[in-house]
């Protein structure tokens, strides 16, 4: 999968990664003579979506560019237990050293994109598409987000900087969410233009405005059904909204969710209730 432009920052993530790691060096590894050679490959123990294979490459990069890397399954590629994901050759020091750090990368990356396809999987046959949020792990937001990609979702925006998202507390600070609509488009800041709402009226106001994403937080089923045919009329007569439900999306109502009609459903859990996917590495 082609990196998406936002993640600009691998090489300095790898390297604090490998300097917290590594520190002053790596004592264990001196049991092993300097020239010996090794091969080792990583097994995944349980089914996965893999994702991190750019990690992975820049830690060992890093360490020794001389270890030679196969992998054995394409990135966002689908994994069973016992399936090798990567084989590995060069420098054992080198090997030993990148380890640890390498399947960091790969099992919370690897584990993010499961979770995501547990979630695209739950709504196929739907228009209906799996959104992530800014609950991410600090200091691999980028990376995360890029996860979320290989798990088949897409992305929201990638922090403040790229979208204005009105809240509940800018539309209590503006005085309403007219006005708060009214003092975003003032801006000219050239970025899509996205408010929630907490119940139908804001509804109304928002696609009376015309934003760019209108995402309806904590809705019944009966109002979320009605949210959708007010914003499917919207954009019958020329309206662009997309609509996004947020709010306690778990897996078991997802289905239930995206059948309503929505564009979109955004889950926290993807990025911030995360776990890692089991991966070893042994050498042979």
């Amino acid at each position: 999968m082609q990196l998406p432009a936002y993640v600009n920052d691998i090489t300095e993530t790898v390297a604090r990664a490998l300097a917290e790691d590594i520190g002053s060096g790596d004592v264990t590894a001196r049991l092993v003579a300097a020239d010996q050679q090794a091969r080792a490959h990583i097994i995944a123990r349980e089914s996965a979506v893999i994702c991190g294979r750019p990690w992975v490459e820049e830690v060992f990069r890093q360490i020794d560019p001389t270890v030679a890397l196969k992998w054995r399954v394409a990135e966002g590629g689908r994994v069973h237990a016992g399936q090798s994901v990567l084989s590995m050759s060069g420098p054992a020091r080198a090997l030993l050293t990148g380890e640890r750090t390498a399947l960091n990368f790969l099992q919370t990356l690897s584990g993010t994109a499961t979770a995501v396809a547990r979630y695209v999987d739950a709504v196929a046959g739907t228009a209906c598409r799996i959104a992530d949020t800014r609950k991410t792990l600090p200091g691999l937001r980028n990376a995360q987000k890029y996860a979320v990609l290989c798990g088949g979702g897409v992305n929201h925006r990638i922090g403040l900087y790229d979208g204005i998202l009105i809240k509940e507390n800018h539309i209590a600070a503006a005085g309403g969410i007219t006005q708060a609509i009214a003092q975003a488009r003032a801006l000219n800041a050239g970025v899509p233009l996205m408010t929630e709402a907490e119940n139908l009226d804001e509804v109304r106001a928002a696609l009376a405005a015309d934003v760019d994403l209108l995402l309806v937080d904590d809705f019944s089923i009966d109002d979320l059904r009605a949210a959708v045919r007010l914003t499917q009329a919207h954009r019958a007569v020329g309206g662009r909204t997309l609509i996004e439900y947020s709010g306690g999306a778990t897996l078991e109502r997802i289905r239930e969710l995206a059948e309503t009609g929505v564009d979109r459903i955004s889950v926290g859990a993807i990025t911030k209730h995360l776990r890692a996917i089991d991966l070893s590495m042994r050498f042979y």
